[in-house]
């Protein structure tokens, strides 16, 4: 009897890519953008990414285009979001906010990125091209590819 053996490297393997987008926009805005420049059609994906931070949960927006022709997957994805935090004093007094608002990172290592766009494809995905369309958009202040290998929170953006 053969014995087969499985690897965990097997299982392993990343075939998206991952831009990293700065932008001042509302997600909803920059997808309209994002469509515009790159002849998709992003949709308001109603199953948001939920993240829970100190027995809170909090849903990171996302917008998604199914592309059967290309057999590629798009995600819109949020990375920063607020999250209303009860402060635990001894002491109650009549002006003391009793919540702290803190902001959360859906990958924690990239804080500063406002959106992600993820990009899931079957054969060769032409990144540079995309992310020069995406520059020409005037209310976005940088955009990147990153190295998804890097990324130590990237079971985030599994979904």
């Amino acid at each position: 009897m053969a014995i087969h053996k499985l690897h965990l490297e097997d299982f392993d393997q990343i075939d998206y890519n991952l831009i990293a987008i700065y932008s001042s926009l509302e997600d909803y805005k920059l997808a309209f953008k994002l469509n515009q420049n790159l002849s998709i059609l992003l949709c308001k994906n109603d199953n948001e990414i939920p993240i829970e931070v100190q027995e809170k949960v909090t849903y990171f927006s996302r917008f998604t285009f199914e592309d059967e022709e290309k057999m590629m997957v798009w995600d819109l994805i949020q990375n920063k979001q607020e999250i209303q935090l009860p402060v635990k004093t001894a002491t109650i007094n009549l002006f003391e906010n009793k919540n702290v608002t803190q902001r959360v990172a859906l990958v924690s290592e990239l804080k500063k990125v406002d959106y992600f766009l993820k990009i899931e494809y079957n054969s060769h995905c032409k990144i540079a091209e995309i992310v020069a369309n995406i520059n020409k958009i005037d209310s976005i202040s940088a955009v990147y590819e990153i190295n998804a290998d890097k990324i130590k929170s990237k079971n985030n953006l599994i979904f």
